[in-house]
């Protein structure tokens, strides 16, 4: 369904919530304006991917067509893990990407993508836009050289594909897994050998040996790239990422020459993105956890054990980088205390709320 300027503020406003942001009014006299929007990920990942075309398409019917994004894949103009490089240099204006495969540039960068034992959407959200989230990650985007929209959330991920069984921490010494952002260096202290591999690339690695283990998004996705014909083993609580965040990064000259209207118009094709992703991935998750246990997947749980060695480990990792970077101190120091309220306020609330009702399903 197409979204016309008049029927998309509503939805807007509920997605933006408590922005003051006014529904751009196009003029006569705005100028067109073309830029190319690059992604990090394969278009072969409908939801992931399709975000950028809901970017593209929804700035364009808010401008009724004047300001126009034409969409790239991963690789169509550079991998898709130098999104950022490439805005930052003016390469192209803007680039659809996770902020965790950055982390060698700064790590504080993953506070805005995902943290293991971290924050749900809804926390996140809180943080960024009640929080000092936003003001905090707009210090170290400016650093780059960037304006980052926030434009995609998974929602809560699974914690992996493996070939093996996991019963003891021991059994990560050796692993060599695929995964993105902290996850890596949280594995590495249980004696883990992270690799860091694109989206298309995951399962080739898979399949040859490459790589023993990987994680993704979720089970639509992964269902999609095949990891259940090369690993059996599909591990939950998904610990490592309770979410996802995707940014729509715009360079800043980029960003400076638009007008208000056009940025205030990019803006809220970006949110609307964001709420649809979300939206998609928990539909879709629902049919495909259920197709890939009935073709065979060995659905399997952590151990506690398990769970306890990865906290600390996380823990350690966080109290490292911010030893080591007064940036990455000063974001954890409040992202901890904001955590710790949030998980305080959803434990009495919205978990046990949860729990309760999936106990007493009847049927």
């Amino acid at each position: 369904m197409a979204v016309s300027r008049r029927h998309f503020l509503p939805a807007a406003a509920a997605t933006v919530a408590a922005s003051t942001l006014a529904a751009p009014a196009i003029a006569q006299g705005d100028p067109t304006i073309k830029w190319r929007l690059t992604s990090s990920f394969p278009k072969s990942l409908d939801t992931l991917y399709g975000a950028a075309l809901t970017i593209a398409r929804v700035t364009g019917e808010l401008t009724d067509g004047k300001f126009a994004l034409q969409a790239f894949g991963a690789g169509e103009i550079v991998p898709g893990l130098q999104v950022m490089d490439a805005v930052g240099n003016d390469t192209v204006e803007c680039g659809q990407t996770y902020t965790g495969y950055y982390i060698g540039k700064s790590p504080a960068l993953i506070f805005d993508g995902s943290v293991p034992f971290g924050l749900t959407p809804r926390m996140h959200n809180a943080w960024m836009m009640f929080g000092d989230g936003r003001k905090l990650m707009n210090e170290i985007y400016d650093g780059f050289g960037v304006v980052a929209l926030p434009s995609g959330q998974t929602g809560g991920q699974m914690f992996g594909w493996f070939r093996k069984e996991l019963k003891t921490p021991k059994d990560f010494e050796g692993l060599k897994m695929r995964t993105a952002g902290f996850g890596g260096k949280v594995m590495a202290k249980l004696g883990a050998i992270p690799q860091q591999i694109a989206g298309g690339d995951i399962y080739p690695a898979l399949e040859r040996g490459t790589i023993d283990a990987c994680e993704w998004v979720g089970p639509y996705d992964d269902e999609k790239l095949g990891f259940n014909k090369v690993a059996k083993y599909y591990y939950t609580p998904g610990v490592m990422e309770l979410e996802a965040i995707n940014v729509l990064m715009v360079g800043k000259k980029a960003w400076a020459s638009l007008p208000p209207r056009y940025q205030a118009a990019l803006r809220y094709a970006c949110s609307y993105a964001m709420q649809e992703m979300l939206a998609s991935y928990d539909a879709k998750n629902a049919e495909a956890i259920a197709r890939l246990v009935a073709a065979g997947t060995q659905l399997s749980v952590l151990s506690e054990e398990i769970i306890k060695a990865l906290r600390v480990a996380l823990e350690t990792v966080l109290d490292e980088e911010a030893a080591a970077d007064a940036q990455f101190k000063k974001v954890l120091t409040n992202w901890r205390a904001f955590r710790a309220n949030q998980h305080r306020w959803f434990s009495i609330a919205d978990t046990r709320a949860e729990f309760a009702v999936y106990r007493s399903e009847t049927r």
